[in-house]
């Protein structure tokens, strides 16, 4: 499938801008509940789902219109709130509230459809439940344009209702759900290597009836060749996504300690500078 080049240009932008987003919430908040490492892994993917892929408007009007977004892993609010942010839903100056008193942008969403939040979560392994219950909502109302759209985390994984949510979808012939796993190979406390091994997941999930894809989930490209591609054969989409946790600055790459950690403002103005002009 051909990709418009004018796509791929315009999601690079929305990324980078929404790398920023992510930092200016930490280094405000001063808060170690940030989780930039999840939140910059999942930067393309939610660049590409905001800024090219789903229909989602912020007219109040069309919110019963609208594609659905669950962020399972919630912990990753940050590129969430960006995304929003980025789409005119948060505003510049609610955007710096994140974590503080009386915010309504706390450290894992809390639902306002209005703001764009589609769901509350963060409870791993809930939100891919809340996604295949949307799923079937949308076909018992013959709403076959509208799409869920589904990130959860590789840790996650180990949460045994991500299994029963894997099992459910096919039996269902959910072919309007998409779930994209953020493969990043950390959870809070370590590798997932380390922690609880969980390999082959695509072919799991192919074993289960999902049609699957594996590419780079920093690839805007891929991204966007996979997730706009229509099988027509009646199953849901599973897209494994290979990312860097804490990906697009140096200091944080793949180094687990920015799972939580506070950002300094001599570390956040070095980001700044990695990232370069808009």
């Amino acid at each position: 499938m051909d990709i418009n080049l004018t796509d791929i240009e315009k999601v690079k932008k929305f990324s980078k801008n929404l790398r920023k987003k992510i930092l200016l919430m930490a280094y405000t908040a001063g808060s170690s509940a940030a989780h930039i490492g999840g939140a910059l892994s999942i930067a393309e993917i939610m660049s590409v789902l905001y800024g090219a892929l789903m229909n989602f408007k912020k007219n109040p009007k069309e919110i019963d219109a609208r594609d659905r977004f669950i962020l399972s892993k919630g912990h990753a609010c940050l590129a969430l709130y960006g995304s929003l942010n980025l789409k005119g839903m948060i505003s510049d100056e609610e955007l710096l509230t994140f974590e503080k008193k009386d915010s309504s942008l706390l450290g894992h969403p809390v639902i306002s459809q209005e703001k764009g939040i589609e769901f509350s979560n963060g409870s791993l392994g809930m939100g891919l439940s809340l996604g295949i219950g949307t799923a079937i909502g949308f076909k018992k109302k013959n709403e076959i344009k509208r799409k869920v759209y589904v990130i959860i985390g590789d840790g996650e994984c180990n949460e045994g209702s991500i299994w029963e949510s894997a099992m459910a979808a096919p039996n269902f012939n959910l072919d309007n759900i998409v779930v994209i796993l953020d493969k990043n190979n950390f959870q809070q406390t370590g590798t997932n290597n380390e922690i609880m091994r969980n390999d082959s997941l695509k072919s799991k999930w192919e074993n289960f009836g999902w049609n699957c894809y594996e590419i780079d989930g920093h690839d805007v490209n891929q991204l966007l060749k996979v997730l706009k591609l229509n099988e027509n054969n009646n199953k849901p989409k599973f897209v494994l996504a290979n990312t860097i946790k804490g990906k697009g600055i140096d200091f944080t790459e793949n180094d687990n300690k920015w799972h939580h950690t506070i950002l300094t403002k001599s570390m956040y103005e070095e980001a700044l500078k990695q990232l370069g002009d808009e």
